[in-house]
C-alpha cells in the first residue's frame, strides 16, 4: 500500500489528494513516525500550488463550503484527520454533490465528528481567550488548545482588535499568531517571558479580589464553572491563578 506523507499543511494535503486520488488503496497522513507494514511504499509529498488549486476547484464545483470545512478539520489533533478528509473528498467527487448531511455514510460521520470538535473549540476559545497587556503595550494571550487552531483564530481577533498589537501563543505547539495592527503572520515561538504593564497587574489584582468577593464558601460554584468552561482552560484565567 502507498502511504503519502505530508508536512501537515493544507496545501500539502490537497497536493497529496491530487497524487493519490486514483490509487485503489492508499493512506494520506502527516504522522511521520507511523508504523509501516512490510509492503508499504512511502511517498513524501512536496506541496504544489497548482495541484492543490485543481483539487480545491474540483471540490468547490460540487460543494462550495466543503473546502473551508476540510481546512478546519485538518486542524484536528486526530492522527487520522488527513485520511478521514481524503475519504470525505472522494465521496463528494463520487456523488457530485454535497455529502455533509449523508449521515448513513461512515466517512461522513467520521468527518463531521472531527469537524465538530475543532469548530466547538474555536467557538469556546473566541470567548475564553484572555489577553494580558505587556509592558510594551502589546497584548499577549497564552493558551494550549487541543487542536491546532491559532491560524483559524487570527482573522477573528484581528477584526476585533483592529488597531491593537497582539500575540496569540499556542504553548503546546510552540507557535504564535502575531498582529501588528495592520496584518498578521504565523511563526515559531518557544518559551515566552512577558512583563505585564502596571495597568494589567492592577487589573489582575482587582479581578482576583472580585472573584473572592462573589464566591460564597457555603455554595461553591465550581461545578457551574466546569459546565461553562472546560477545566483545562482555567490555568489561563486571572481569577484562578494563585
Amino acid at each position: 500500500m502507498r502511504i503519502f506523507i505530508t508536512d501537515g499543511s493544507p496545501l500539502c494535503f490537497f497536493t497529496a489528494v491530487f497524487d493519490a486520488f486514483k490509487e485503489s488503496q492508499c493512506l494520506i497522513t502527516s504522522e511521520s513516525d507511523l508504523q509501516l507494514s512490510l509492503d508499504s511504499e512511502v511517498i513524501r509529498v512536496e506541496a504544489d500550488e497548482n495541484k492543490a488549486l485543481r483539487v480545491k476547484r474540483g471540490i468547490e464545483k460540487y460543494d462550495s463550503e466543503a473546502v473551508y470545512d476540510i481546512i478546519t478539520a485538518l486542524r484536528s489533533c486526530d492522527s487520522l484527520k488527513e485520511q478521514i478528509a481524503f475519504e470525505y473528498i472522494k465521496r463528494i467527487m463520487e456523488r457530485k454533490s454535497p455529502v455533509k448531511k449523508a449521515y448513513n455514510l461512515p466517512e461522513v460521520i467520521e468527518f463531521n465528528d472531527i469537524l465538530h470538535k475543532v469548530s466547538i473549540e474555536i467557538h469556546h476559545i473566541k470567548g475564553f481567550l484572555r489577553f494580558m497587556e505587556s509592558a510594551s503595550g502589546a497584548f499577549y494571550a497564552p493558551y494550549s488548545p487541543d487542536n491546532d487552531i491559532t491560524e483559524l483564530l487570527m482573522p477573528h481577533f484581528a477584526e476585533r482588535f483592529k488597531s491593537e498589537r497582539f500575540v496569540i501563543h499556542d504553548l503546546k505547539r510552540k507557535i504564535a499568531g502575531m498582529y501588528d495592527g495592520h496584518e498578521w503572520i504565523m511563526g515559531y515561538a518557544g518559551e515566552a517571558e512577558i512583563y505585564l504593564s502596571e495597568y494589567e497587574r492592577a487589573f489582575e489584582t482587582l479581578w482576583k479580589k472580585y472573584y473572592k468577593a462573589v464566591t460564597i464558601k457555603e455554595r461553591p460554584h465550581e461545578k457551574q464553572m466546569k459546565n461553562s468552561m472546560p477545566v483545562r482552560y482555567w490555568k489561563y484565567l486571572p481569577e484562578k491563578k494563585d
